[in-house]
Formats: C-alpha cells, structure tokens, sequence
C-alpha cells in the first residue's frame, strides 16, 4: 500500500537564528555524535504531520568520515519531556520550538507510518500553492512497507546503520549517496 499525497507547505521567512545553525551546534554535544570534525549538512528530507501541525525535517550530517542523522520537529509550544535542539524566531509562524525528533511523538508516528505505507519525503509547496524546486542535494527516502507496523520505532544516528534483518524501515539516498541508507526501523 502506498500513499499517493505527501506534501508540506512552507514559508518563505527569515529565521532567526537560522535552524541549520541549531542543529549544527546542537548535534556535536550529543553521546551519538562521534564526528570528528567540523559538522556540515550533506542532505536532508521533510515528512509531513498529517494535522499539520508539527513540522518534520531530516539533517544527514557528515564530520569527518563519519556521517549522522538528525530527525528534528518544528513546534509552535512547548513539548513536555522533548529534548529541545533550540528556539528561534520564524517572520510567518512566530516562535518556534526546535526538538529532536527521535524524542517527539508526532516524527515517532509519522516516521513509522512512513515506514509502514513505503511512503516517500514529501513535495514543497509555498502557501499558495507554488512547488518549491528540489535541492540539489535532497534525500530520496522510501519506506520498506509492513503488513505489521506495530512495533517501536528505533532511529539511527550513526550511518551507516544496519536494522535487523527483516524489519520495516525507511532508507534515504542523495547526492554522492547512491546505496540507500537505513535511518529508522520498526522492531
């Protein structure tokens, strides 16, 4: 089963301060991060929240030769008990709370029904309907389809990262990546 909308509607705004300099600063002090190196955005993706509330957006990061996943989510409150990556300021939708997403219900459920339907990333459209030309270095991602997607979701933050074999899971490639990548599975 496949779905056939995946959409998101974005802004043309000024961030402040910008969310690539949140993550880039946040990701480096995490236990995960084994980086060894400056951090840089080599790719990234958006899945959509299906109310539209919680905004969903994917880094792959790359610091030295190793390379990192970071799953953020963009809310307009607080999230009780989320890890906050940031705050920052957006000129259309006001302030906003920048989470990880491994931690955030709303990417838990969207990630896993990604992963169940073999969805994909979505498509960006400005406000009033415009699509938004794909980045050159945009990730592909697909989910592997499951006739049981109950199981927890686990999300990988080192790449690459093996699932175990059999399990659902939602693989990505980009640019200079064409072996697709597990980033979550459903277990």
């Amino acid at each position: 089963m496949t779905q056939d909308v995946f959409m998101a509607v974005v802004h043309r705004a000024t961030l402040t301060p910008h969310k690539f300099d949140l993550v880039l600063a946040w990701a480096p002090r995490q236990e995960w991060f084994t980086g060894d190196g400056a951090a840089e955005i080599v790719s990234s993706f958006r899945l959509d929240d299906p109310a539209g509330e919680v905004g969903i957006e994917t880094f792959i990061l790359r610091s030295g030769s190793g390379l990192f996943h970071v799953p953020v989510t963009y809310r307009s409150a607080p999230l009780d008990g989320g890890m906050l990556v940031g705050e920052l300021e957006h000129s259309a939708l006001g302030h906003r709370w920048i989470y990880d997403g491994a931690g955030d219900p709303v990417y838990v459920a969207t990630t896993a029904g990604a992963i169940a339907a073999a969805g994909h990333e979505v498509e960006m459209f400005l406000p009033d309907g415009t699509a938004v030309p794909r980045a050159e270095n945009a990730a592909r991602v697909v989910g592997s389809g499951a006739v049981d997607a109950n199981g927890a979701l686990t999300v990988a933050r080192a790449l690459p990262a093996d699932s175990p074999t059999g399990t659902p899971d939602l693989r990505a490639t980009w640019a200079g990546q064409d072996t697709p990548l597990v980033l979550a599975w459903l277990r």
